[in-house]
């Protein structure tokens, strides 16, 4: 089975965007604030949260929706980065996550699927 990942779009206490991948049993997740890149010239901050269980994959309420879902596969991953390409409801993205050494940066590659 591939493993899954969402993007949830949270309303409070300020708008902001969670990304988690499946990984171990657990969904690893970051809080995006400005959302997923749309261009590679312009990164995002990404800051790791605490992991989540797999049961919030789905999970929504008042303050929290799914803006996206689906699975991802990972290209290549260092002890700095991990590639892997979100296959969601749109076309396939590419992106890479940096760890910075404190926060991380979510860059989405030129080159795309």
């Amino acid at each position: 089975m591939r493993p899954a990942f969402v993007l949830h779009e949270h309303r409070r206490p300020t708008r902001h965007f969670d990304l988690r991948l499946e990984e171990n049993g657990v969904l690893r997740s970051w809080a995006v604030p400005r959302g997923l890149p749309d261009d590679p010239a312009r990164n995002r901050l990404a800051v790791a949260v605490a992991d989540h269980a797999l049961e919030h994959l789905r999970y929504e309420d008042e303050d929290k929706s799914i803006a996206d879902i689906g699975w991802w596969e990972e290209h290549d991953r260092t002890p700095k980065r991990i590639v892997f390409t979100l296959h969601g409801r749109g076309a396939p993205r590419r992106y890479a996550l940096i760890d910075t050494g404190g926060d991380w940066l979510l860059h989405l590659m030129k080159e795309q699927p």
